[in-house]
Parts: C-alpha cells; sequence; structure tokens
C-alpha cells in the first residue's frame, strides 16, 4: 500500500465517532441526619425541597413586643418617616421591596471553606413581627439550606449590622459555590446599620459593637449569652453529635441580634428625624454633618441651629461645621462668629482649619489683609507645636500657608513687591 493511501486509511479511521452513550445525571438528595428527632424535638420544624432537607425555627411577636427599650411596633411609624422623606439618605428603604432585617453565623470569618450554617430573619406581618432561622444540617444539604431562604425567588431591602462588609460577601461565597444547583440570587437593597452607628455616635460610643450599642442606646443587656467566637465550634459539636442544647443557645444568640436590628433602625430613625432637644449636641452635630455630606444643607442647617440653640458656644465641633454651612450661604458674619467659637474652643487639625477659614474670609470677602494674615500665622504656629498631625496634613497646610502669606504681604506692603 503507498504511503498516500495509508494516510487515507488513517484519515477515515479517525472521522469514524465512537457510538454515543446516554448518561442519565439523577441528582442526589442528601438524606435526612440520624440526629433528626433531636432536633425536631428541641422545637425545630424540617422544611425539604429538591435539593435536601433544612431546619428551622419560627417565632412570632405580638405589636407589643419590647426589645430593650424600643417597642416593635414603633416600626411602622419608622418605615412612614422614611416614606414621607423627599430625599435620598442611606438608612431609607426602597419601598418597591420587602423590609427585612438579615443576620448569619458562619463557621469563620473568611475562606472558601467558611460555611453560613444559620440565616435568621426577621419581618413584618399583619400582626406583628416573625422571626425565621433557617438551619443547615451539613455541608451536604447547603443547596437545600441557601434555596430555603427564597433570595432567589425576591428581592428585598436587607437590614443588617456590618453586613456590607460580611454578611452579604459570605452569602454571595456561598451561591457561587452552588450556582450550579440553585436559582441565582437576586441584587437585594442594603441598610448596614454599623455605618449609621458610626454616622450618628462618633465620639459617643468608644466600641462599635453590637453588643456595646445595645446595652448604651438600647438598654437591652444579653443574659445567658453565647460569645459569637464560640458558634462555629458550637455548630460543629451539634453536627457531629446530634446534641442541639447548646446550638439553641446560639440561635438565640442570633435571634437578640437581629431584634436590635429592628430596635436601633427605629432609634437610629429617631434621631434623624429629632423632635425638639432629640439626642446630644455630639449625635445631633454628627447628623447635621452626615446631612451636609449628602448635600442636604437645609436640615444639616436645622441640626446645627438646635444644638447652637440649646448649648450657646459650649459645643465648638457644631460651630465648626456651621461656619461652613454659613460660608456656602454667603451669610459672612454668622461664618466668621461660628469660626471664631470653634478656633477658640478645639483643638488639633479643626482648630488650624477653623483659623484657615477665617484668614479666607478676612482676605476674600472683608478684604481686611492684617487679620488675615493674623489668622495665618497663627495657624501656622499651631502646625509646628501640634503633635496630633498626619504628616500630609501638615506639609500641605504648610505649603498653603506660605503662599497665602506671600500672597497677603504683597498686598499690604505692594510698593515692596
Amino acid at each position: 500500500m503507498s504511503y498516500e493511501k495509508k494516510l487515507m486509511a488513517m484519515k477515515k479511521l479517525l472521522t469514524k465517532s465512537a457510538p454515543k452513550k446516554e448518561v442519565e445525571r439523577k441528582s442526589k438528595i442528601a438524606e435526612s441526619p440520624d440526629y433528626e428527632e433531636q432536633w425536631l424535638a428541641a422545637g425545630l420544624v424540617k422544611e425539604t425541597n429538591k435539593y435536601g432537607v433544612v431546619y428551622k425555627r419560627l417565632v412570632n411577636y405580638d405589636q407589643l413586643y419590647k426589645h430593650g427599650n424600643t417597642q416593635l411596633s414603633e416600626l411602622k411609624s419608622t418605615i412612614e418617616k422614611w416614606r414621607n422623606l423627599d430625599e435620598i439618605h442611606p438608612l431609607s428603604p426602597d419601598f418597591t421591596k420587602p423590609l427585612v432585617f438579615f443576620d448569619t453565623e458562619t463557621t469563620g470569618l473568611k475562606g472558601a471553606g467558611t460555611l453560613i450554617f444559620l440565616l435568621g430573619f426577621i419581618e413584618v406581618t399583619t400582626n406583628g413581627f416573625k422571626l425565621t432561622q433557617y438551619l443547615l444540617p451539613g455541608p451536604a444539604h447547603e443547596a437545600a439550606f441557601l434555596y430555603a431562604s427564597r433570595l432567589w425567588e425576591k428581592e428585598y431591602t436587607l437590614v443588617t449590622f456590618n453586613g456590607k462588609s460580611f454578611d452579604v460577601p459570605q452569602l454571595e461565597t456561598r451561591w457561587t459555590m452552588n450556582r450550579n444547583e440553585i436559582p441565582p440570587l437576586l441584587s437585594h437593597a442594603h441598610i448596614d446599620l454599623l455605618h449609621a452607628s458610626r454616622r450618628i455616635w462618633k465620639e459617643e460610643i468608644e466600641r462599635f459593637r453590637l453588643t456595646n450599642i445595645e446595652e448604651e442606646k438600647l438598654e437591652f443587656y444579653r443574659e445567658g449569652d453565647i460569645p459569637g467566637h464560640l458558634a462555629p465550634i458550637i455548630y460543629q459539636d451539634a453536627v457531629k453529635s446530634g446534641r442541639i442544647e447548646t446550638l439553641m443557645k446560639v440561635l438565640d444568640h442570633n435571634e437578640w441580634d437581629i431584634l436590635s436590628l429592628v430596635a436601633l433602625y427605629i432609634k437610629s430613625t429617631e434621631l434623624v428625624f429629632p423632635v425638639k432637644n432629640a439626642g446630644t449636641a455630639i449625635t445631633q452635630t454628627n447628623i447635621g454633618k452626615w446631612f451636609a455630606d449628602l448635600k442636604s444643607y437645609d436640615r444639616s442647617q436645622q441640626f446645627f441651629e438646635s444644638v447652637i440653640e440649646q448649648y450657646g458656644t459650649n459645643h465648638p465641633m457644631t460651630h465648626y461645621h456651621f461656619g461652613f454651612i454659613m460660608k456656602r450661604n454667603l451669610s459672612v458674619s454668622e461664618a466668621v462668629l461660628s469660626f471664631t467659637v470653634a478656633a477658640d474652643g478645639l483643638t488639633g487639625r479643626n482648630r488650624i482649619i477653623a483659623l484657615e477659614e477665617l484668614a479666607k474670609i478676612y482676605e476674600h470677602k472683608l478684604k481686611n489683609f492684617d487679620k488675615a494674615l493674623e489668622f495665618t500665622r497663627t495657624a501656622e504656629n499651631l502646625l509646628i507645636k501640634e503633635s496630633d498631625l498626619t504628616v500630609r496634613f501638615r506639609i500641605r497646610q504648610q505649603n498653603n500657608f506660605e503662599w497665602r502669606k506671600v500672597r497677603l504681604l504683597r498686598r499690604l506692603n505692594p510698593e515692596e513687591t
């Protein structure tokens, strides 16, 4: 056989396709764990779906239920306040999506191997509120566990505490790991109360852990609580041994977390929509600054004016922020008064900036170059004396003050230029 004929014969062999075998894939649903009776006896409810088994706990609260110093029924008026606001605010819900308070418990803090083993939700019902907690029986049931949450079925406004940095990314990771089995995770609106708490109570609360806020602002004190860092160990032991007693305390911990979210949301809204004299000078000033950062200057001004009316010059930080609002409104005399109070009463970075603002106003608005130079030199000296300044701020301000001094001296002594 010639070389060409051999090649042709080989080509025919290669093109012959092997007979196709039809392989039927049957999704294997994990069986219920051996300890199911113990979990059901503890009050959990079994839920089965096409992916496996999940256990859940249901708790209903009536309209009169109080968590700490907050009655949950106040949530209704809280939502109405946001509904009537004609501005966008980070605490405002998306009214096209149901409001749900949400928290998770996980087997670790990060990594692809970290599992969410508890999903907790509180939602509003006709007669009150309902808590639903979904508990993962084991890794084989993770698809069933995520599917049971219904976060693939309907979009919600999720209210969390540090959820933007932890709970939601963890949820997205676990959903990605199961993406070939369950429907896609929907895009949910999000309100993170950790961020809100930092804005409202900055310099008034030392540590922004939920338990600290509960005690200081919600008057809720946990008794017999399981520390969060023990939850993964307790869960792993429960899955291995079937013992549910200690794990039920983890569910209580999660329940308190979510009830505190409801109370904290009500409390935060109460301060953002204040009655007269609501909140401390620090709180009202922080909220006023928050509205200013959101470019809601009129509402910001109302908060600052309320503090000044109550405390006069005893809270110079309020005057510091109020000065910027007055400067923006071209209210020169009010801006000078506020920055003067701030420069006399504050220290560090804020005092230097207040002096700089006075120098700007006296130079550009009042044309009093001597006074502007005086404030510039005072600020320049403080820049040397103050120890708690960043290197970057010190260098930038040194350059600014040097240029301002040169410009002012030329204006004061034009014949020398």
